[in-house]
């Protein structure tokens, strides 16, 4: 399991005064303010995040160290990670997004069908993007009970039980 969850990013200057208008991935979005600082993905900056109102598709903050709107302007498309140990834990079945991606798939005869390499969602529910050999393209997998009926993160995999014309 990754050590840094990525919680946000940032969609770039939120008029002249240096906020920033943040996107959260946050389940609960206005979180991402309560895990701490937040760094970048190389860990070379950190930020202390003072939500300051909600916007469309996220929130206008004040990211420490950053007055200017040419300073906020540089930030655009940064991703905030957040220690692990700040997040909360999890019900069995649920898990982070970062904890999926890079497990094995298999289908319920054990036969490998690539790795997660991302997991997606456009507003009706996770979607699992599978990659490997064997694979011409990308498959896309409904991240559900029925489809995945097992994640096993100690053993680095999961079972998927494809519906009828998903490999066709």
């Amino acid at each position: 399991m990754a050590e840094r969850v990525c919680v946000g990013a940032v969609a770039g200057a939120f008029g002249v005064a240096g906020e920033v208008r943040l996107k959260s991935f946050c389940a609960e979005p206005a979180d991402i303010a309560t895990y701490g600082p937040l760094s970048t993905e190389d860990g070379t900056r950190s930020f202390d995040i003072r939500l300051t109102r909600p916007v469309k598709a996220g929130f206008a903050a004040r990211l420490s160290g950053i007055a200017t709107k040419e300073a906020a302007d540089a930030l655009k498309g940064t991703r905030l990670y957040a220690p692990r140990s700040a997040l909360p834990a999890l019900p069995d079945d649920e898990f982070y997004h970062s904890d999926l991606i890079g497990l094995a798939a298999q289908d319920t005869g054990g036969a490998p069908m690539g790795r997660v390499a991302a997991v997606l969602n456009h507003g009706a529910g996770d979607i699992l993007e599978l990659r490997g050999a064997g694979l011409e393209k990308p498959l896309l997998v409904p991240f559900t009970r029925a489809v995945v009926p097992t994640v096993d993160l100690g053993a680095g995999k999961i079972i998927i039980d494809p519906p009828e014309g998903l490999l066709d």
